[in-house]
This record gives structure tokens, sequence and C-alpha cells, in this order.
């Protein structure tokens, strides 16, 4: 099985995640199953319909986590020591040429990837152009407006 990167705290989130769907969710949904069963029968009974469908979700989604954290491979990015370079896991701040708007962006694995804050795929058009890049360097950026270029300003590893 092929291993992905994914960041110390988008490890922490997900298993943060299974945690409450095994100690939370998953017990909630099996009293409800139970309470529905004890309404009898069960050919019409819509809250045993839903508490089924709501055990199949969770249970796929334990199943789907379980997975992902057995396959992840955990990059804490203030270990990091790229000599400067854009790689997984560092926070790198840009200047778009053409308006002068400065933004910051964290690479960072599929899971964890939240544009609103700044987090980015690093799978995204953006971070595939900045990835191996230094302080200094523009990247161009196929974007659906055109091509964006970027200046790099700074790269931090936090």
């Amino acid at each position: 099985m092929a291993t992905f990167p994914i960041t110390r705290r988008g490890a922490e989130q997900l298993k943060s995640e299974l945690h409450r769907l095994k100690t939370v969710d998953r017990p909630t949904v099996i009293q409800a199953i139970a309470d529905a069963r004890a309404q009898g029968d069960l050919s019409e009974n819509a809250d045993y319909d839903a508490a089924k469908e709501r055990q199949g979700f969770i249970e796929g989604r334990i199943a789907e986590i379980e997975g992902k954290l057995s396959a992840a491979q955990i990059i804490d990015p203030s270990t990091l020591d790229a000599g400067g370079r854009v790689v997984f896991g560092s926070t790198v701040d840009l200047e778009d040429e053409e308006s002068g708007r400065a933004v910051t962006y964290q690479i960072v694995g599929e899971d964890e990837a939240d544009l609103k804050l700044g987090l980015i795929n690093v799978s995204s058009p953006i971070a595939r152009a900045l990835i191996g890049k230094e302080e200094g360097d523009v990247a161009e950026v196929q974007a659906p407006g055109g091509t964006r270029r970027y200046e790099i300003v700074a790269v931090r590893y936090e």
C-alpha cells in the first residue's frame, strides 16, 4: 500500500475524529437501533432505517480513517530542514505579482486542506508550482482565469 504525507496536526485531527466515532457516535447509534427495535415491526420503522444508515456511515468512516492512518507518513514541519526550499509541510508567504496581494499558504495533505485557513493540498496546482522553489523565486500557476505569477517572499517550517 502506498503511503501518503500528512502533517502531525492532520494526523492528530484524524485520530481525534476516530476516537469520537468509536466512543461517542458508535454507541449512540447502537442505542438508537436498540430503541427502534423495541418499537416492534421493523419493516415500516423509519427510526430503525435511519439508525442503520447512520451506523453504516460511521463504520465506513472508521474503516476509512484507520486505513488512512495506517498508510500515513507523518511529517512534522518544525523538524524539517529543507535549506529554504518549499517542501511538504512548509508555510510559504507569497505576493501576487499582478495585484500585489500577499497570501500565506501551508502545503498539507489532502485530508487537512482548507483554503479558508490557508492550508493547500500538496497535489493542488499552486502547491505543485511552489514545491522545490526558494525565497525570491517566482512560481507560475495555471489557474482557471489564466496564468498567475507569485513571488515567494518567505519560506517557514512551523
